[in-house]
């Protein structure tokens, strides 16, 4: 039964995906991305304000660590994926998305100093094998000679984006509680959507993008994390982190059944090859040196 709160937050986000996609005919991106977090921002406030005042000390001291992290996870992540969604499928955002996972394991080494395992290292081989099978169309010699589209470079950089949140989230830990620190990063990451929002010319809600802008300031916004928030506390970080595999598998079926999108060889090949180096790169946790090579790298850091 612990199993159905991360197995929901993600169909959420996979939904969210296909709206991602429906928002680019329907609505500005900076549009959608500023009313989204507001409505998300005057949702929550009701709820956590007078926590919020309560934690004001800590809230000043820790302020620009909460901007950062409002930046990454609010602005860049999510307003870049609109931006995409105008050059790519929402089957390729899901792919990509799966990413998350392997590439907060990859900053983690840099950034936490987590050990490098065979897992990590053969995972991020195959994972970008996947990729790049998956962005030429199964022609890895066209990628060579056209580079990576536009859409697909800036769904990259937001998950690069994204995964860096995560792991910046965990290496700082601030010491406010989950919904007080999400509610502060959704306020300044409304004050830096606002400037791109004004100078938009087409901002109109109406009859084709309300319901878009609704699923993305609630149930994606709010519900989802709160429905992660819960996995995690029940079935451990690890474990429910697992249930992001499926992200690429339901945004594909939704999409497929919405959008009506097709759905190609390369993507079937691109898509389990990446897929397959995000299981790999979570569990397979063998060492990738031994810990006489790790002493011996220290005392050589050390010497230096």
């Amino acid at each position: 039964m612990n199993m159905i709160f991360p197995f929901l937050a993600v169909l959420i986000w996979s939904i969210n995906a296909v709206v991602s996609k429906a928002s680019a005919t329907a609505i500005d991106p900076a549009a959608i991305s500023f009313y989204r977090w507001f409505l998300a921002f005057l949702t929550l406030t009701p709820f956590v304000v007078l926590s919020v005042i309560r934690q004001w000390k800590t809230i000043c001291q820790y302020w620009w660590k909460l901007l950062i992290l409002g930046a990454l996870g609010m602005v860049l992540y999510q307003s870049l994926a609109y931006y995409a969604a105008h050059s790519i499928s929402a089957t390729f955002m899901g792919i990509l998305s799966s990413l998350i996972p392997l590439l907060t394991v990859v900053i983690s080494i840099f950034v936490l100093r987590v050990v490098p395992t065979v897992g990590i290292a053969l995972g991020t081989v195959l994972s970008l094998s996947g990729l790049v099978w998956l962005v030429s169309a199964g022609e890895p010699i066209s990628l060579l000679q056209h580079g990576l589209g536009r859409g697909e470079l800036m769904m990259l950089i937001a998950s690069i984006s994204y995964a860096l949140y995560g792991v910046l989230t965990k290496h700082w830990s601030i010491p406010l509680p989950n919904w007080q620190s999400l509610y502060i990063q959704i306020a300044f990451g409304v004050l830096l959507l606002l400037p791109n929002f004004l100078l938009t010319k087409d901002i109109q809600l109406n009859a084709n993008n309300i319901s878009l802008v609704l699923f993305a300031g609630i149930p994606a916004s709010i519900i989802a994390p709160y429905l992660w928030i819960q996995g995690v506390i029940k079935l451990g970080a690890n474990t429910a982190a697992i249930f992001m595999n499926l992200t690429p598998i339901f945004t594909a079926i939704i999409a497929i059944l919405v959008l009506h999108e097709k759905i190609h060889s390369y993507h079937l090949i691109g898509g389990s090859i990446t897929l397959l180096g995000v299981i790999l790169a979570q569990q397979l946790r063998i060492p990738l040196f031994s810990r006489k090579t790790e002493k011996s790298q220290e005392i050589n850091h050390q010497k230096a």
